[in-house]
Parts: C-alpha cells; sequence; structure tokens
C-alpha cells in the first residue's frame, strides 16, 4: 500500500514538474486526490508557429467563456498535461496550457536554438493575441513561476492575477544552491553520485557540464545523463521519495527534453540579467499575487518567495509546513486549489 501510495506522488510529481510523452496510467495507477476538480479533457488543440523554426503545442479546457488561466509549466524542458486543468473550476475558468518550445508536443523537439526565456515570454504573448484572451491569470510552478513573473513585468498591462508555487528568480545564489552543495547539505549522496558521473566537479560549473555530455553524440550518452538529472531533481523534490519508487516511474519515460533544456537554461543564468526579477518586481505592485512555497523546499527555498513578497506588500505568501517542493504533496496542492478559487 505504502508503495502504491508513493509511485502515485511520483506520478503526480512528473506530471506537474517535468512531462511524460506516454500515458502515465501504465505506471502510476489510483484514485484521483479529492482536492482537485475532476478530470476535463482538451476541448481543443492547435499549434501556433512563433518563429521560422518553433511552433508550441497549446491545449484548451474548461469554460471558453470563463476568466482566461494561462499555465506555465515546470523546467524548463517539461511540458503540459491535462492534469494541470484540475487546479481549477472549469465552469469558472478558460485553461489555456501550452509545451514551451523544444518540449512536450512543440516542434522541433529538444531545439535550443531560438529558446531563451525572453523568446518565451514573447510566445506567452503571441498565443495570448492569438486566442483573444484580453487581460490573462498566470499560474506558474517552479521554473514556470520564473516565466510569470518575466511574462508579467513585460507585459504588467495584460496580467490580470497570478498564482505561483516554489518561487525561482534564477539569481546566481539560487543556481548554485540548486547545483553546487546547498542541496548536498540534505541529500549527500545524492549530490555526490550525480557529481562523480559528470566528473570534474571542481570546476563548479556543473549545469555547463551537464550539458555538454547531454548534447554528446552518443545516444546512450545522453540517455544516461538524461537519467541521472531525472533521478537526482526527483529525490530532493519530495520529503520522502525511495530510489527504488523513481526507477520505477523513469522506466516509463524519457526525460531527455527535460534534461537537456534545464541544464541549458541553468548553465546560461536563465537568459535573465542577474536579480533582474526582483528588481523589477515594483512594475507587479497593483497585480493581485498569490505565492504558495513549501517549508522544506530545497529547490526552491521559501526565502526567495519572501524577498519577492517583501517587494510586493499586497501580495500573499502561504508557506506550507510539511511540504517540499512538488506540486503533488497534497498540502501544496490544497493550497493552490484555494488560491485558483479566490479569483474566481
Amino acid at each position: 500500500m505504502i508503495k502504491k501510495i508513493i509511485l502515485i506522488a511520483i506520478g503526480c510529481f512528473l506530471m506537474l514538474v517535468f512531462t511524460s510523452p506516454v500515458s502515465l496510467k501504465a505506471a502510476v495507477e489510483g484514485p484521483p486526490q479529492s482536492d482537485l476538480w475532476p478530470e476535463i479533457q482538451s476541448y481543443k488543440t492547435g499549434y501556433l508557429q512563433v518563429s521560422k523554426l518553433h511552433s508550441i503545442f497549446y491545449q484548451l479546457g474548461g469554460n471558453p467563456k470563463g476568466k482566461p488561466m494561462i499555465v506555465l509549466h515546470g523546467g524548463p524542458g517539461a511540458g503540459c498535461t491535462p492534469r494541470y486543468y484540475r487546479y481549477f473550476n472549469p465552469e469558472k475558468f478558460h485553461i489555456i496550457l501550452h509545451d514551451q518550445r523544444g518540449c512536450g508536443k512543440s516542434k522541433p523537439y529538444g531545439e535550443l536554438k531560438g529558446n531563451t526565456t525572453p523568446n518565451l515570454v514573447e510566445d506567452i504573448e503571441k498565443l495570448r493575441k492569438h486566442l483573444k484572451l484580453g487581460q490573462v491569470y498566470l499560474f506558474g510552478g517552479s521554473w514556470g513561476s520564473t516565466l510569470a513573473l518575466a511574462y508579467a513585468e513585460t507585459y504588467p498591462e495584460n496580467v490580470k492575477g497570478m498564482i505561483l508555487r516554489g518561487i525561482f528568480t534564477a539569481t546566481k545564489q539560487e543556481i548554485d544552491h540548486f547545483y553546487h552543495g546547498g542541496t548536498a547539505a540534505y541529500f549527500p549522496g545524492n549530490y555526490k553520485k550525480l557529481t562523480t558521473l559528470v566528473e570534474q566537479p571542481e570546476k563548479k560549473n556543473l549545469p555547463a557540464l551537464l550539458l555538454k555530455k547531454l548534447q554528446s553524440p552518443d545516444p546512450k550518452t545522453r540517455e544516461k545523463y538524461a537519467h541521472a538529472w531525472a533521478v537526482y531533481e526527483s529525490k530532493i523534490a519530495f520529503l520522502q521519495i525511495s530510489d527504488q519508487a523513481i526507477e520505477n516511474f523513469l522506466v516509463h519515460w524519457n526525460p531527455y527534453a527535460f534534461a537537456l533544456i534545464e541544464n541549458y537554461y541553468m548553465a546560461n543564468g536563465c537568459f535573465l540579467e542577474e536579480g533582474q526579477l526582483i528588481r523589477d518586481a515594483s512594475k507587479l505592485v497593483d497585480i493581485p499575487i498569490i505565492m504558495v512555497n513549501g517549508r522544506y523546499d530545497l529547490i526552491c527555498p521559501p526565502i526567495t518567495a519572501y524577498k519577492l513578497q517583501q517587494k510586493l506588500p499586497k501580495s500573499k505568501l502561504i508557506i506550507v509546513d510539511s511540504a517540499g517542493h512538488t506540486a503533488a504533496e497534497r498540502p501544496i496542492q490544497q493550497e493552490l486549489v484555494k488560491a485558483a478559487a479566490e479569483f474566481e
């Protein structure tokens, strides 16, 4: 029974933070969390050509006449699944999902050319105009919170409200915490295993080293390092999860685009100026914002959310005790559903 619960949890996490190109039913079976809204299907899907090279895949659910809620997935390099619909009342919200450049069903898969944060910001704006949405709400967790902040600071006039989880502003300090020892204080074995595999960790540029391995011409090398990265991040995302549970799930999922794109972004400071998102937070002072952060989030520690909230005194910050990073943990789910209800 405990093993089954763990498998359900990791399946939820990988749907929300990573993505899977295949159905997850074969990997994780179990009853839906009662905190979430019932499952719904997309009423429309499509592709939007956003550059000469890139087309992004989008899917729409809920009420086409409802309040437009744009969901921004994590990673970078992950993608959206219809499970994201379940945070929102489908009668009240028009829910817009899209796979960012290079991942999910967007084309070309795994493409790094023309793939930067400013590009993704403009893709959101192109999608908003394409769907004739007017002002929108934004919902993003982890990297999705970064992208939501970047979009809102670029187009504050287009944003009516925001729900952010696991706040990440892509500063050097945050990236160093993630890669260069911050998590090692809590998961030393997990960290040692990754850095030993990559070799030359003394250079202290782990994302760049991983990126080089992930761009190897040898497919077996690419597969090995994508798997290693997925194991590393999965382990630190949960308060408690076994190594075997992670391996059981990864049998059903190819994390290559996730690993490649995430390390590409982190090796390049997420294509943002140092401290940019906190510096420009004053542009958001009139936008209602609800932030949710796990007390024991080792990927996105709550200090970042706290610093952002100090710049935005009208915002609300909810620190969730007994929760880590992943939105699959029930206390986080409950707060996200409550936050969405506040915007109904």
